[in-house]
């Protein structure tokens, strides 16, 4: 299987690594909580335990590596503390080594989360977002124990991977009242900006594909807030298409990958405010519905590059399952005989187009 987006939100409780091979999810009931990888790349998914002789904080946060280990977050006194698991000890039995990485100091005032996995996979990073400034620490992968790479003034959220390479991460930063998406490159620590629809909307980015360009937004440009898509380097203005709005409050989570250079053809998949699931593709003009299967985790999923949507679950009969849907064929467009003539000039992009109420 292939990953088919690159994440766009915070970690969630089940994580998937950038190419599809591993997960992990704090697995166990109430006070039993313990850290549990899922292997994806075979022909079935097989869930191997990692649990140590303490269990973990119910807001412990995991997240998978490429190589099988699993990473940690935990809360310990006044550090967040980061932490590699990965299973060991096949002679004497399963076992669960761990190999301490180090941590960052708590303070007041300030959440620190994992940010989603790497596309370079065996690398890591955190958020660790304030009032007045947020910072990028690396926690895994690098030379040595935590490190902060980039430094960006404002309060951030989201964050969403724009290359392959696990070098350039989209950020929603508040700045003077307004919140627009921004790219950071790790490499250079520069920070430089990304959406701007209106001067004063405000523009989150959600969910970018680096195979098609295509990227998923939510903003309020268009009066509300609503769902829009448009493409990486395109001159075209961003599209806000009616049947993404009559969905409400739904966020996309997943990509189909491979659709180089045809954003058009790329199946999105969108989590439904009601649990079920939304399929569509920008080429259409509506959103296909289906029911999410029993015990869907965390609102994830992988695409395979054939257009197969396929998505983890946990229930007491199939502790770790997988279940597979298929794109929809979309219908042909209607026909009209007589179609008027056209009336309404080109496109223009939307931070030179008159808005309601403005």
């Amino acid at each position: 299987m292939t990953v088919c987006a690159i994440e766009m939100t915070t970690t969630a409780a089940f994580s998937i690594a950038a190419d599809g091979s591993y997960a992990a999810r704090l697995a166990g009931e109430g006070d039993a909580l313990y850290a549990e990888r899922w292997t994806l790349a075979g022909p079935e998914p097989y869930a191997v335990p990692l649990p140590l002789a303490q269990p973990e904080e119910a807001d412990s946060e995991v997240l998978p590596l490429t190589d099988g280990r699993v990473l940690i977050h935990r809360r310990v006194a006044e550090r967040h503390a980061f932490a590699l698991l990965y299973p060991t000890g096949a002679g004497a039995g399963p076992r669960t080594g761990e190999l301490q990485l180090g941590g960052v100091d708590a303070r007041e005032g300030v959440r620190v989360r994992l940010l989603p996995p790497c596309p370079a996979g065996s690398g890591a990073f955190v958020l660790a977002a304030e009032d007045t400034v947020s910072t990028v620490w690396q926690v895994a992968g690098g030379p040595s124990g935590p490190q902060p790479v980039a430094r960006i003034p404002g309060r951030c959220s989201g964050g969403v991977w724009l290359d392959r390479a696990g070098r350039l991460l989209a950020l929603d930063r508040e700045l003077d009242g307004t919140t627009k998406a921004v790219a950071v490159d790790l490499g250079r620590a520069e920070v430089s900006p990304l959406l701007q629809i209106t001067e004063d909307s405000d523009d989150r980015l959600l969910l970018a594909d680096p195979d098609s360009g295509l990227l998923l937004i939510r903003s309020d440009a268009p009066g509300t807030s609503r769902l829009g898509w448009g493409v990486s380097g395109s001159s075209r203005p961003v599209r806000f298409p009616e049947c993404l709005a009559r969905l409400g409050d739904a966020h996309p989570f997943a990509a189909q990958p491979g659709q180089s250079l045809m954003p058009e053809t790329c199946g999105v998949a969108l989590r439904l405010p009601e649990g079920d699931i939304g399929l569509w593709r920008p080429a259409d003009r509506h959103v296909f519905r289906l029911g999410a299967p029993a015990g869907w985790l965390g609102g994830t999923g992988l695409w395979s590059p054939q257009g197969r949507l396929h998505l983890p679950y946990a229930t007491p009969e199939v502790p770790c399952g997988i279940v597979g849907l298929d794109l929809p064929v979309s219908p042909p467009p209607p026909v009209v005989l007589d179609p008027p003539a056209p009336t309404a000039p080109r496109p223009v992009p939307l931070q030179q187009a008159p808005l309601a109420g403005r």
